[in-house]
């Protein structure tokens, strides 16, 4: 981050640089991952999901449905880009349907 004229940060500059000098923000990243998967995903998809973890940017994903499992596998690149996208920055570079 660039100094500015007396030092003096925007409240957005600051809390920025607060979560990448904490490492918080890669867990408020993955956070935002959990809440979008709904907003991206739609209902009738949350409505069949199980659980969600995240591990080493791999996003695990717990489904109920086999059918619907096969269905996502076909576009599983578009997801990791859809949720990434929502969120802002890349957090994830793989979903892993269970």
């Amino acid at each position: 981050m660039s100094l500015k004229k007396g030092n003096e940060y925007t409240m957005k500059e600051a809390l920025a640089e607060m979560l990448r000098n904490t490492r918080l923000e890669r867990g408020l990243n993955e956070t935002k991952i959990y809440n979008a998967w709904e907003q991206v995903m739609g209902a009738a998809i949350t409505k069949y999901t199980r659980s969600l973890h995240i591990e080493k940017s791999t996003l695990f994903v717990e489904l109920s449905s086999a059918s619907l499992r096969e269905e996502l596998s076909y576009g599983r690149s578009k997801i990791v880009k859809m949720l990434n996208d929502a969120v802002g920055t890349e957090v994830i570079t793989e979903v892993i349907l269970r």
